[in-house]
């Protein structure tokens, strides 16, 4: 393990009691070997995006301070994702839980497991929302300020929930 960074994780699940999906992930997040919790968003409603007929999602963002590289980062997320019973079958479909690796300290990554910072982060609302409530001044790399794409992105049937997780 090397010297700890800042990572931002996105956290989605519509399926099987979602806000305890995601409860639950976040306690396994702080887990992770060489990781700390450093903040987390609350809960945000949101329609699914993609043509499948699906429940809304339940989405958040959580801050971690972790001595992972990436990669093994990215393995731990997708470990949780299978202990929450996660299938990958079809693209923008429902699922018990997603966890999308948004940003690593300010690095640009393009490998085929990975892309950093996440392709579609600076166009959706349920993770830009989130993200400003617990890093407001954060820089995306190679994009620019969240506040810029914050105020690029309208807020789309997105709905906190008051819920604080």
């Amino acid at each position: 393990m090397s010297e700890a960074v800042q990572a931002y994780v996105g956290l989605g699940s519509n399926l099987e009691q979602p806000e305890e999906q995601l409860l639950r992930a976040l306690e396994e997040l702080s887990r992770l070997p060489g990781t700390r919790l450093s903040a987390s968003s609350g809960l945000y409603r949101n329609p699914p995006m993609g043509p499948v007929p699906q429940p809304d999602y339940v989405n958040a963002v959580a801050a971690l301070e972790t001595g992972l590289s990436p990669l093994e980062l990215l393995d731990g997320l997708q470990a949780i994702e299978q202990a929450h019973g996660r299938v990958r079958i079809e693209r923008w479909g429902p699922r018990t839980l997603d966890l999308d690796l948004l940003l690593y300290a300010e690095r640009v990554i393009d490998e085929p497991r990975l892309q950093v910072p996440h392709p579609g982060l600076h166009e959706r609302p349920f993770v830009l929302y989130p993200l400003a409530e617990i890093a407001p001044g954060l820089i995306i790399p190679g994009r620019g300020s969240l506040a810029e794409w914050l105020a690029q992105c309208p807020s789309s049937g997105l709905a906190r929930i008051d819920r604080h997780v």
